[in-house]
């Protein structure tokens, strides 16, 4: 399997960005999607993540209310929308797959990487 990530960019806080997570080499079914970031200085930290089974979402609490992870299975794409953008959301923004996946929950553990976008809040 194969993760792209795109959408990274300079934003001023409060702003919006979308970012995107295309997966080739598997089709979007049973499988469990996480987003997370690492900023500089910083350990890696989840952000938020989607089961596949139904779609269940869910969110790292500095981002709820903030950030809506949504996926295509057409486009066999998962987004992570970020709006009320801050300084501290600063970080490279990875995903992450588990395939397959038949949980309504998110996995501890994930074994496809992509290789990340970069996110930088500041005015």
């Amino acid at each position: 399997a194969q993760l792209v990530e795109s959408g990274g960019d300079l934003v001023q806080p409060g702003g919006s960005l979308r970012l995107s997570c295309e997966v080739s080499g598997f089709t979007l079914d049973y499988y469990a999607i996480g987003w997370f970031r690492q900023a500089p200085g910083k350990e890696r930290e989840g952000v938020s993540c989607i089961s596949g089974r139904d779609g269940s979402s869910y969110y790292e609490d500095s981002v709820k209310g903030r950030f809506t992870i949504s996926r295509d299975n057409a486009e066999n794409t998962v987004y992570l929308h970020m709006n009320s953008l801050k300084p501290e959301d600063t970080a490279v923004y990875y995903c992450a797959m588990v395939y397959p996946w038949y949980g309504y929950d998110c996995p501890h553990e994930y074994k496809y990487w992509g290789q990340g976008t970069q996110v930088t809040v500041s005015s």
